[in-house]
């Protein structure tokens, strides 16, 4: 990495430098300084030079950061340490010369490169003449700097800066940076500076001062600013190299270092601390809170207070995760502080570190809510943000297993099937009742779906229906069954509904009884195995599926091989499920083909093939896209509109995804309000029109009783986002999605009743707790456990807790199996957790604090430097936003 060294030290009159006379005197007649010829100055430094090197390093210690001091320790010949023993006189002229004397020598030493008589220089093109400014120098009555700029010889050569005109022209540019750092307005700055071309170390000797003696004040912050400055613009091309190969390491870092440091934060977000001194500072805290006005806050606190979150944040640090991560973060903090400075600042003990200060109020606000005894729900968060895709989950696995989509789909794919395989009328007087595609059927059909060119009209539909079901159509009375249901035009009724299906199976056994059809197989089938009109029964739906898909029925051997996958009414079998799809499949139906794809991609019945999953997902999506032409029916623009959402057999396309979950919606179907509702209101800025229109979708999908609008309206209610907060609708909400055995939805009622100030209710929170936890979910079975091993809200029943315990740390609920691990250790439990979840948050800490990032636009820099790079060009006259010599920092 390129180097420069920078002193920048003055000169005042009535100095006293009597202590250095001796050393001095000795230097300046060179009787310490051993000549030496090409022949020997390779050989090992004498005895004298290595005795006067060691009075200089105790008399003027900065000695040892010059280049030429590391040479000699390098290397310890007769050159190197002649060449260390002239430079360290040299760079403290200072403090053992004479102003006017110090003028004279930087003109005329041996090697000045001279632009005219002499080696001064400035800028301008005016002539200097070397004894005037001696004497302006010497009587100055104010201080006098004498700035000392140091390059290795291969960084003066690669750089252009081993010339006195490059360096002419640079400082001419550079000086109104080096007047502001010392604080001297540019009309007042005067300066001077002459270049000696070493062998070894080419360098630059300048004089500045003010006019006005009043003026000029230079802080280490500004000899910084100057270094730093320096560095930018001398090693331009090679600072931009550095950084781009800082990028690369910083890449390097996120797979090397960021690596360990990730796999340590990993550790911290799973891991337990053990530290009874840390336990003893928390309970501390703890008493010390209960007695503390004014905010909860670090910064608010009292000194002694301070004091003990401080102690606690460092017995955390004795952790060997943290202890690690903190030392691996000061390292990569270190590579880029690095590259503008050659002092590192001391390391700080992990408390007094400024970026880690936010874990303090963390203890703080954990330690306060132990003293109020307050119930903590905080550990399983990332349940409440893993929920919402649990149960969109859940949401598509219930349609793909209800099934009841082929009534409505049926007519329109098999039309011409039905036709062939009716009884003849022309031979055979028609029945009553019957199964026929009758031209008044198909109309009140388009009326219940629409066309391309109508929308539906559910009213007429239903006259339509109406009439064509007094006639003795069976399917007509089926499809009555369903608006009544559903509610399409008219209001829900599920007696009426029911009383419908019945008649419709009734009416369908009649007509297979009189002449077995392997269509009314399949109808019969279909209703005893979703309970319509009749008790559900797998076991008698199978039979009646397996004697439609003995001939080859495509749409038998789809409902088939749904109940061999789920082993209803049959012996579970996914290999014959996979064989009854794939039958489906090949005779072009589309939910047959995204079954296939699913076992495809899933190994499930068959060897896992990628390719054939996804052939299969793009033929279902072309089938749905053929059948929606046909028919706006509420479950296949569903399917669509959720392939579109998530990329599956089609490229993703949230747009086109909201307009079929639009259409569905408009059909009845709750699960597309769901969906319509949960985009819009996850986008990132939705209007007020937008959030009104999915408040209402959601409302509507949860006022036909799905479950999972339910909950989602809840949410919205609870969090009063969206709308006005409002805690007792949430709870209404909850729980009817609660009582439809959402497990999510009870463990947010069990949350509300014990944390809710309003709504405490210790009962309520037990049972539905206890219902989430029955169901499974772990974060519910960690509450029960904590409660009943804690024994405040309810009976201490340590038999009962470690059950909920067990049952959590099975699904890896770490906290779970920390009160597993150290049911026994502690009279108070909650101590020792806080301390393992301070040990967790600490690990959020070190995320949020990742000193290495890439940015992508180009270069990266620290922050800090930017700053100051900023500032010399506002200082140099460029205004703020100026483009020019820019770099992407």
């Amino acid at each position: 990495m390129p180097r420069i060294i920078f002193k920048c030290p003055y000169l005042k009159g009535g100095n006293n430098t009597a202590h250095l006379s001796n050393l001095v005197k000795y230097i300046a007649t060179r009787s310490g300084v051993q000549k030496f010829s090409a022949e020997n100055k390779n050989l090992p430094s004498t005895k004298k030079q290595t005795e006067l090197i060691r009075n200089i390093l105790k008399e003027l210690p900065d000695s040892q950061n010059l280049f030429e001091y590391e040479d000699y320790i390098q290397n310890k010949t007769i050159e190197n340490a002649s060449d260390f023993i002239s430079i360290a006189l040299e760079h403290n002229l200072d403090i053992v010369a004479k102003k006017e004397n110090y003028v004279d020598y930087i003109a005329n030493r041996p090697r000045v490169e001279k632009l005219s008589s002499h080696g001064l220089f400035t800028s301008g093109d005016d002539e200097i003449i070397l004894s005037k400014v001696a004497d302006e120098v010497s009587n100055h009555q104010g201080n006098v700097w004498t700035p000392i700029i140091s390059l290795r010889r291969e960084d003066a050569v690669s750089t252009g800066f081993d010339h006195a005109e490059n360096w002419k022209n640079f400082l001419s540019l550079y000086a109104p940076t080096i007047a502001e750092n010392l604080k001297i307005p540019i009309e007042d700055f005067r300066w001077y500076a002459a270049f000696h071309n070493e062998s070894h170390h080419p360098h630059i000797h300048m004089i500045c001062y003010s006019t006005d003696i009043r003026r000029g004040y230079l802080t280490k912050e500004g000899i910084k600013n100057i270094k730093s400055g320096l560095l930018l613009y001398i090693f331009k091309n090679e600072m931009r190299s550095i950084y781009e190969k800082q990028s690369q390491r910083r890449d390097n870092l996120k797979a090397e270092s960021e690596k360990s440091l990730l796999q340590l934060i990993a550790e911290m977000e799973t891991g337990t601390i053990q530290n009874s001194k840390m336990e003893e500072l928390i309970l501390l805290l703890t008493e010390k809170l209960k007695h503390t006005t004014g905010k909860r806050v670090y910064g608010y606190l009292q000194p002694n207070v301070k004091s003990i979150v401080d102690s606690i944040v460092d017995e955390l640090a004795k952790d060997e995760n943290v202890a690690k991560a903190y030392n691996l973060w000061y390292e990569m903090r270190n590579e880029i502080l690095l590259s503008y400075s050659d002092n590192l600042p001391e390391p700080l003990q992990l408390s007094k570190q400024k970026e880690f200060k936010s874990i303090k109020n963390f203890i703080i606000t954990e330690v306060d809510k132990l003293s109020k005894d307050e119930m903590g729900f905080s550990e399983p968060q990332i349940g409440e943000m893993i929920d919402d895709e649990r149960s969109t989950d859940s949401i598509y696995s219930q349609v793909i297993e209800e099934n009841s989509f082929e009534e409505e789909i049926l007519p329109l794919m098999e039309v011409s099937d039905f036709m062939e395989e009716s009884i003849d009328d022309a031979v055979e007087e028609q029945s009553f009742p019957y199964v026929k595609w009758t031209e008044e059927y198909k109309q009140a059909r388009k009326f219940l779906f629409g066309t391309e060119e109508q929308e539906p009209d559910f009213e007429q539909a239903c006259i339509l229906l109406q009439e064509e079901s007094e006639k003795g159509n069976a399917l007509a009375t089926f499809d009555l069954g369903r608006i009544y249901a559903n509610g399409l035009g008219v209001e829900i009724d599920d007696e009426k509904a029911q009383e419908y299906y019945e008649n419709a199976l009734n009416d369908f056994q009649f007509v297979e009884n009189k002449k077995p059809w392997k269509y009314t197989q399949y109808r019969i089938g279909k209703m005893y195995a979703i309970g319509l009109g009749t008790e559900q029964n797998y076991e008698v739906a199978a039979d009646w599926f397996t004697k439609s898909a003995n001939q080859k029925y495509k749409f038998a051997e789809y409902s088939l091989g749904g109940q061999y996958l789920r082993g209803q009414g049959v012996e579970q079998n996914n290999e014959k499920s996979f064989e009854l799809y794939l039958r489906s499949a090949k005779q072009g139906f589309p939910y047959a083909d995204f079954e296939v794809a699913k076992m495809y991609r899933d190994a499930i019945g068959t060897d896992k093939n990628e390719g054939e999953s996804n052939v299969h997902f793009k033929k279902a999506f072309i089938g749905f896209t053929a059948l929606e032409k046909q028919s706006h029916d509420d479950k296949i623009l569903y399917r669509l509109g959720w392939m579109l959402q998530n990329g599956i057999g089609t490229e993703k396309d949230i747009s086109k995804a909201k307009e079929y979950f639009q259409k569905s919606a408009k059909l009845g179907n709750t699960f597309a309000c769901y969906s319509l509702a949960k985009i819009i209101l996850g986008e990132e800025s939705p209007t007020a029109k937008d959030v009104e229109t999915a408040v209402g979708y959601l409302k509507t999908a949860s006022d036909s009783g799905n479950q999972f609008a339910q909950y989602a309206l809840a949410k919205i209610n609870f969090e009063g986002k969206h709308i006005t907060q409002d805690i007792a609708k949430a709870v209404e909400l909850f729980t009817l999605s609660a009582e439809q055995d959402n497990e999510w939805a009870a463990y947010r009622l069990g949350k509300i009743y014990i944390t809710e100030v309003n709504c405490k209710n210790i009962s309520s929170a037990v049972h539905w707790l206890t219902k989430s936890s029955e169901h499974g979910n772990q974060f519910a079975q960690y509450q029960l456990g904590k409660m009943f091993l804690m024994g405040k809200v309810v009976p201490r029943d340590k038999e009962t807790a470690i059950k909920w315990f067990m049952l959590s740390a099975e699904q890896g609920n770490e906290y779970a199996q920390f009160f597993l691990d150290h049911i026994e250790q502690w009279r108070e439990p909650s101590v020792g957790l806080l301390a393992t979840r301070v040990l967790h948050h600490m690990s959020k800490v070190f995320e949020d604090n990742m000193p290495v990032e890439k940015s992508s636009r180009g270069i990266t820099i620290d922050s800090k430097l930017l700053r100051k790079m900023k500032e010399k060009k506002m200082a140099q006259g460029h205004k703020e936003d100026d483009q020019e010599q820019n770099m992407s920092l």
